[in-house]
Parts: C-alpha cells; structure tokens; sequence
C-alpha cells in the first residue's frame, strides 16, 4: 500500500520555508513530506534508521532535485549528525511520528496485528531488542506497566496474565489470539482489540517516547530566528510530550510575571503557533489520519 502523508499541505504551509531554507525532516520513511519539501527548500537532511525506506526514498528524490542528504541514524542524533555535517543552525524542522504504512503493510515487519508474521517491530534492524523478547522474556509486571503507560489499554493485567501462560508465542496472529481471549467479548467489538498492546509493545521495542522527547529538546536548539518545528503525533503520549515541552519553551518564567517590564534577556525564545487537525475529508480519504494533530512553534 502507497503511503499517505497526514496533513501534508497543513505541514508544508506551517513550516514557512522558501529556497534558502535549510530544512530537516526527521522523519523520512516514505518520502510523502521530504518530496514536497525539497521542491521548495534550499538543502534538506533527513533521517531514517529503516534501510528499506532510505532506499526507496533516495529514488524519489533523485527524480526531484540533490540538494539532500539522507542521514541513516535515529532522530535522537539530530544535533550530533547535523554538527558532523558543520550545521549547528537550521530554518525548519518535521517529526512525522507515525508508523508508515509500508512498514504496516510488509507482513514480515510484524508491526501489523492484521497479517502473520514473526514478533519484530523494530524501525532499525540492528537493535537488540525485538517484540518478540518484550512478549516472551518480561515479567507479568513489566508487561502490565508497558501495555499500561504506552497504550492505555484496560485489560493490560489480565492480558499479561494470559501471556505469561501461553508462551511461547511467536507470530503477530499468536500474539492477537491470546490478546482476544483475555478481553470481553463488547470490547472486541469496539475496536481491533490488540491495537493498543501493538502500540505499546512498538514503543518500548524502539524507546520512542524517550527518543522523541530527547531530540525535540535538542532541535529547538538548532532553530533559527523565525525557524519553525511542526510536530505531528498520532496518540496521547507524544502529544503530550511535545505540548509540555513547547509550553515550558514559550511562558515566562512564574517569578517575573509580577514586573511591570520583562527584561529582553528573559522573555521566552520561542512563540507557540496553532494546533492543527485533519479535515472530515483526509479523515474520509485516509483513515489513519483520524488521530493526527500538528503542533507548531517557532524560534522569536
């Protein structure tokens, strides 16, 4: 299935870029936002730790231009990458944090809880830990507090339960009947009931809420004057993170509130813009938009 880029345009627009823009997209996969953005952009970098997506990514953009460079490392790197490349300012930065639908798609991932595969789930090939040894090597309580804290699901203890007792278990389709059969009979038919201890286990395979957090503190660093970072999540918790890190960046600090005149040097450096959702139509048109929200926020 051909990826779809969740507000695109919305994206491009708040990114405010123009051809002498130095612009980095953290979040390459596919290509679906880098391609629009190098249309416009005077260099662009961008990361990628999944060798497959860099491959078919370095082809469409050939077709476009060369002024890129694709950089083969996790985002949590932004500032030590960019630095060995001599940029230490930039105009604009993307985090798209969903999961791309070819990676959803390609049965052998395992990030699908709709086609068999092995228990995988890691972006980059290389790391140690897999879904396969989150599910058959965690305690009961490591268990309850992942599929807990990454995926606010309900039934998170009697889901572990019903792991501990059926493991081995070694394919995405195991895994979705055991999930099934820890969870009532309503919940099933509400929604696919493994989608939340998939999310959950994707995180902890790929530490993304740590990773996330992390590089975002480190990119508001390198914006420059009236740079701009967008910020698009698809749950709760990298929401979130970035809503809290963006406040903290952007309010006066408490004790100064009171002074009849703020001094320049402690007037916050950056500015939140807007939050952005996507259309009834995208959401018609692409249903993994429905959870999408974009924020902005820019370098004053």
């Amino acid at each position: 299935m051909k990826h779809v880029s969740v507000l695109l345009n919305e994206a491009l627009d708040s990114l405010n870029i123009n051809d002498k823009s130095i612009v980095v997209d953290c979040t390459l996969g596919y290509a679906g936002h880098s391609s629009e953005i190098l249309k416009k952009c005077g260099f662009l970098y961008a990361f990628d730790q999944d060798i497959e997506a860099i491959s078919s990514s370095r082809e469409t953009l050939n077709k476009i231009g060369k002024n890129f460079e694709i950089i083969n490392s996790n985002f949590v790197n932004i500032k030590e990458e960019l630095e060995k490349r001599n940029i230490f300012k930039v105009d604009a930065i993307l985090y798209d944090l969903g999961v791309s639908s070819p990676q959803l798609d390609e049965d052998y991932r395992g990030f699908s809880f709709h086609k068999d595969a092995k228990l995988d789930m890691r972006m980059d090939k290389n790391n140690k830990l897999d879904a396969y040894k989150v599910v058959n090597t965690y305690s009961y309580e490591k268990l309850v507090e992942i599929f807990y804290k990454y995926g606010e699901e309900k039934y998170s203890t009697s889901i572990a339960k019903e792991i501990i007792k059926s493991r081995p278990i070694n394919t995405t389709l195991e895994l979705v009947e055991v999930i099934k059969k820890s969870v009532p009979e309503k919940y099933k038919r509400e929604k696919h009931p493994a989608r939340k201890v998939f999310q959950a286990i994707r995180i902890e395979v790929n530490d993304e809420l740590n990773v996330f957090e992390k590089s975002l503190k480190d990119a508001l660093e390198l914006l420059n004057s009236k740079g701009r970072i967008c910020v698009i999540t698809f749950h709760s918790l990298e929401d979130k993170i970035c809503k809290n890190i963006f406040n903290d960046v952007s309010k006066i600090d408490e004790n100064l509130k009171h002074l009849p005149v703020i001094p320049d040097e402690y007037m916050p450096k950056y500015k939140v813009l807007k939050t952005v959702t996507p259309s009834k139509a995208e959401i018609e048109n692409n249903p993994r938009a429905r959870s999408a929200k974009l924020r902005i926020i820019e370098r004053v």
